[in-house]
């Protein structure tokens, strides 16, 4: 693959579903419904992901922040997805 948006398409042709993190986005990530198979994508801290990758994402997700704080490490919001998802598997 050349780039994320090559494999995101990839992906998807394997049934995955392409769930992205915006801080933008309207569901909070433990709203959504994370049980299937699934692949997700952080964007990078500070500017998140381009318009592109979040068009071609199938959902968007967030994470609550409280007070100044605008995003968080990309390995603590992929932290937080992951384990969302785990939990809804009840693993």
């Amino acid at each position: 693959m050349n780039n994320i948006n090559e494999t995101i398409k990839y992906l998807k042709e394997k049934g995955l579903w392409i769930c992205g993190t915006d801080g933008a986005a309207k569901e909070y990530y433990y709203n959504q419904n994370l049980k299937g198979p699934i692949a997700i994508v952080i964007g990078s801290e500070g500017f998140g992901m381009s318009r592109l990758v979040k068009d071609n994402c199938d959902f968007l997700v967030k994470i609550p922040m409280k007070g100044k704080i605008t995003s968080l490490n990309a390995s603590v919001s992929a932290g937080i997805i992951i384990y969302e998802a785990l939990k809804q598997r009840n693993i």
